[in-house]
């Protein structure tokens, strides 16, 4: 059965103001009624917990990319690395970010903040956790050739707090944190820094590390292959975690074991035959089927992570922003959400998700209007005239590959149909492999794309630089611009809105960037879509996170 009715808009204001802050939360989200596809109706007998022991089994849909927490960019990665490392916040479930490793965090002026660490923190080798070890962590995320390389190479993580420019060691358990300028979004953008040990890692160097790391969150590695599946037990020592996250403990569970299942329909048969636990990317399509399972129970609720077909605007057809426009129109992304994930979403009206904090809510979607897209066609030089494919003027034919991974290929094969119906030859390629898509995509080799791109602060900081912001080398500005786009108008608007302190400004700032991106469309804008996992019966205190990750922490199994 579904987990609930109600589905949280998950609204995290930063909260930048208290100079001071022993947590930093966010308002508690609105709730908005939502329709269920189905229901069942199980009558559950009380379970009393938490209990201890046993082993839970997660079925991932992608590969890990590394065992570093400065190396990487991909949601499944995190989620695992999150589970064996630990930061100096947090971020709950429903959008809240909470002190972890810190005691507490006082912003002393608009560039400096300071955190006071727990003492009596200890890492899975035993080594103790002190303000070196923060000091080392950040020093690796923001220098070159920072994480140990042969050649220069600058963290993935950097993007993620790119205004830092140093950190001091006050004490031996006290850091400042030093930025370049103001940054409203700190706090939610340190979630994803995880601390590791200075010692260990100097001692072991990046490869050794990468093959048996060492964190100090509540489960340690313990063997594991990044394309088949990675061990985890309990770490007995861990001091835990956040104050406000209860078990303030070691978790219940022996040993979590996190299983690399891409295929769909693999990984919900293992979840049927209970070979795991806890199943990440349900399709719409066999949501009926787990619903009726007394075994198991499908959880759902809103994502971070908005998805778009990003058309190349430097290579042709959409390098004329009257064709981006008509393909806009021309694709029915109600039709789209209905069909291919069951309604489960809404639909978006522009760059950002409407959740994130700094949505223009003045923009809405463009709909779906095929005579409007016929028509823009045409000014732009594309006929129709014998009703066997659009041509332009030299003869030409309307005709392109849409790139997508597999976790999305239902959307694009849904894309790629209803354009043909048009008349638009577009095609998809599945590509197994992101490492190699990417680079292509990024150097303009591609044409179209079909993908998508967290917001889990529910700020553009984080998002909007990445997908909207020119390509600069050896920065996070336009990491994931995979359209090519570029306007400095909306470069600098982007660049002063991560900065800017004040919040009407910061909004006046992203909306005229967002109305710019609209109107230039570098993107199908299609929808929001939930995310839809599920579990066995047995798994207790598990909920959705909006962000994506799977905290195992206060997870159990009841018998």
């Amino acid at each position: 059965m579904f987990a609930n009715k109600r589905w949280r808009t998950l609204l995290a204001l930063v909260a930048i103001a208290a100079m001071t802050l022993s947590a930093c939360a966010a308002p508690t989200p609105e709730v908005i009624e939502k329709e269920v596809v189905v229901e069942v109706v199980v009558t559950a007998t009380p379970v009393v917990g938490p209990q201890k022991g046993g082993t839970l089994v997660i079925g991932l849909s992608a590969d890990i990319a590394t065992l570093d927490p400065a190396d990487y960019r991909e949601t499944t990665t995190e989620t695992v690395l999150r589970n064996m490392f630990d930061g100096l916040v947090t971020r709950t479930s429903d959008g809240r970010v909470l002190l972890e490793l810190a005691e507490s965090a006082t912003l002393v002026d608009e560039t400096t903040w300071e955190f006071v660490l727990k003492k009596g923190v200890t890492f899975h080798n035993g080594e103790a956790l002190t303000a070196e070890d923060v000091k080392f962590t950040f020093d690796r995320i923001i220098s070159e050739n920072g994480i140990d390389y042969p050649e220069p190479h600058t963290s993935p993580r950097k993007g993620l707090i790119s205004p830092l420019e140093s950190v001091e060691i006050v004490d031996d358990y006290t850091v400042r944190l030093h930025l370049s300028a103001p940054f409203p979004v700190a706090m939610q953008m340190l979630v994803h820094q995880q601390i590791i040990p200075k010692d260990y890692f100097e001692e072991v160097g990046n490869e050794g590390f990468v093959k048996a790391p060492v964190g100090c969150g509540p489960f340690k590695f313990v063997e594991g292959d990044l394309s088949a599946q990675i061990v985890m037990e309990r770490f007995d020592d861990y001091y835990g975690g956040a104050d406000e996250l209860p078990p303030v403990s070691p978790p219940p569970l022996d040993r979590i074991i996190f299983k690399i299942l891409p295929e769909a329909s693999t990984r919900v048969a293992a979840l049927r035959t209970g070979e795991v636990n806890i199943i990440q990317k349900v399709p719409a399509h066999m949501i009926p089927m787990l619903a009726t399972d007394a075994n198991v129970r499908v959880a759902s609720g809103p994502s971070t992570r908005p998805a778009w077909v990003e058309m190349n605007v430097n290579k042709p057809p959409f390098d004329d922003v009257r064709v981006r426009l008509a393909m806009n129109y021309a694709v029915d992304a109600d039709t789209i959400l209905e069909t291919v994930l069951g309604g489960l979403g809404i639909v978006i009206p522009g760059a950002l998700s409407p959740y994130n904090n700094f949505a223009d809510a003045s923009l809405k979607p463009y709909g779906y209007d095929p005579d409007k897209a016929l028509e823009l066609l045409a000014e732009a030089g594309w006929t129709d005239s014998d009703g066997d494919g659009f041509l332009d003027k030299e003869g030409e034919k309307f005709a392109f590959v849409i790139d997508v991974r597999p976790a999305n290929k239902d959307r694009a094969e849904a894309v790629a149909g209803q354009l043909q119906e048009l008349g638009i030859d577009a095609t998809v390629r599945v590509w197994g492999d992101y490492s190699v898509l990417k680079p292509l995509m990024l150097d303009g080799e591609r044409t179209a794309y079909v993908g998508d791109w967290g917001d889990s602060a529910f700020d553009p900081v984080g998002h909007f630089e990445a997908k909207w912001h020119s390509m600069v080398e050896g920065t996070g500005n336009g990491r994931g611009n995979f359209s090519t786009y570029s306007n400095p108008r909306v470069d600098e608007l982007i660049e002063a809105g991560e900065v800017e302190p004040d919040v009407e400004r910061r909004h006046e700032l992203y909306d005229e960037a967002q109305q710019i991106v609209y109107a230039e469309a570098p993107a199908v804008f299609l929808f929001l879509p939930d995310i839809v996992e599920a579990c066995t019966a047995n798994v207790q205190n598990w909920t959705v996170a909006a962000d994506g990750r799977l905290n195992m922490h206060d997870v159990w199994l009841s018998q």
